[in-house]
């Protein structure tokens, strides 16, 4: 059983077809005309299945109500059911989205079978959408550690990713920041669309803008075809902003009054696009220090950081490093197709003790390069021989560079400190 709504001006119509799908087990609900229509779109409890949309009505036509509803719900299949209908107006309600177009008086069985095709495809839409979603969230690694700070993480990510707010991640670099923007996207109702990412301190400062609302041809050299940028690409999605510190202040300007109207004007155009995005920000910077210095922008600040999660760095989490060990063991094994390696605890206890100021990310090419170069069976031996050999308890070689002048001399020094420190 479908939940229809039925949009006709003319009373007879619209009775009609109500008792004729009631007939066949449909729940159907009228309106007399389009502004009717939006209405019940927008405030019914539960979604509506198929919409029958008359084209001449007062107040509002059946045209514009297509074109709203497109907004409100792309995977409403909506059939256009006019006596005034030509082949140009049928044209033009499929261009504008309509899923079929039926003349009046409507034939019976015409009516029935499209009503049928309609919902058959939403069901498609929607199973398709279900399957993206599960595979999309296989691809998500889990949020790996059970300290207090990174359950705290979880926690936020759980109360946050649903309510579609605007969040602020802050931590250093590769402490796991764009996994936590990738879940509060999982945990959100725009999971099925798209997570589009933006690495602000990898694009040039006269790029940024192009790149983020897109330009126009002939705008600039080298802008030799329209292109969309990343806020239409991520509209119904999340658009996460990473190292957002180093955007310039041009580029926040644009980007707050995106933030404030909805709309964005690509590079070299004239007409505001209308997106509905999230946007979800990172950064390892303190930005109120740059608002200081006159590098970031105080009211884009405030917009951005509505919700607040402090990444820990991997030393304050340092309980989570057998974890992520072994994690990452069974991740390069599997990705090198040789059987798990493993480790010994002294060696765990070694890794612990590492300054780790690269986070997860350091220790996961540690990780990485144990197993292609250490033992079946990771020892104290293969931390000492490939993880620091200059290092000593997490410290660099004591070297004053001053005080050799000589290369050779130099070369001496480090050997013989390396030599004591595998000796140990």
């Amino acid at each position: 059983m479908a939940r229809i709504l039925i949009v006709d001006d003319e009373a007879a119509i619209l009775n009609s077809l109500k008792e004729i799908l009631e007939y066949e087990k449909h729940e159907v609900e009228t309106a007399s005309d389009g502004v009717e229509c939006i209405t019940k779109i927008k405030t019914s409890k539960k979604p509506y299945d198929v919409v029958l949309l008359d084209i001449k009505m007062p107040n509002m036509d059946g045209m514009d109500a297509l074109e709203r509803i497109r907004l409100i719900d792309p995977d409403l299949p909506v059939i256009m059911v006019s006596g005034h209908g030509t082949i140009d107006t049928a044209v033009e309600a499929v261009k504008l989205g309509a899923f079929d177009f039926i003349p009046k008086p409507p034939d019976i069985n015409r009516i029935l079978i499209t009503v049928r095709n309609a919902l058959d495809r939403k069901s498609l839409i929607t199973e398709t959408k279900t399957l993206k979603k599960q595979v999309s969230k296989g691809k998500v690694l889990d949020i790996l550690g059970q300290s207090k700070a990174i359950e705290k993480v979880k926690h936020l990510i759980e109360k946050t990713g649903p309510t579609g707010a605007r969040v602020m991640i802050l931590g250093p670099n590769g402490s796991g920041k764009e996994l936590v923007a990738r879940w509060l996207h999982e945990k959100s109702d725009r999971a099925e669309n798209t997570l589009v990412e933006v690495n602000c301190a990898a694009i040039p400062s006269e790029l940024i803008e192009s790149e983020l609302f897109g330009h126009k041809k002939g705008s600039f050299t080298g802008a030799i075809d329209n292109k969309k940028g990343k806020f239409e690409l991520a509209d119904g999605g999340t658009l996460f902003l990473d190292e957002i510190g180093d955007m310039s202040l041009k580029a926040q300007a644009k980007v707050l009054r995106a933030l404030e109207t909805n709309k964005i004007t690509p590079v070299g155009g004239s007409k505001e696009i209308e997106v509905d995005v999230r946007v979800v920000a990172a950064t390892n910077k303190n930005l109120p220090d740059e608002i200081k210095r006159g590098n970031f922008r105080e009211d884009l600040y405030f917009r951005l950081n509505t919700i607040v999660i402090h990444v820990p760095a991997l030393r304050d989490r340092i309980d989570d490093v057998p974890i992520l060990i072994e994690h990452f063991i069974k991740l390069f094994c599997s990705e090198y197709g040789i059987p798990v390696k493993k480790i010994t605890k002294s060696a765990v206890q070694l890794l612990q003790k590492m300054p780790w100021e690269g986070n997860v990310r350091e220790l996961r090419n540690v990780i990485e390069r144990l197993i292609i170069l250490g033992a079946d069976k990771i020892s104290d031996k293969d931390i000492k021989a490939y993880v620091a050999p200059l290092e000593r308890s997490g410290k660099a070689l004591d070297v004053d560079l001053e005080e050799y002048q000589d290369l050779d001399k130099l070369l001496e020094h480090v050997k013989k400190e390396y030599k004591d420190y595998k000796s140990n």
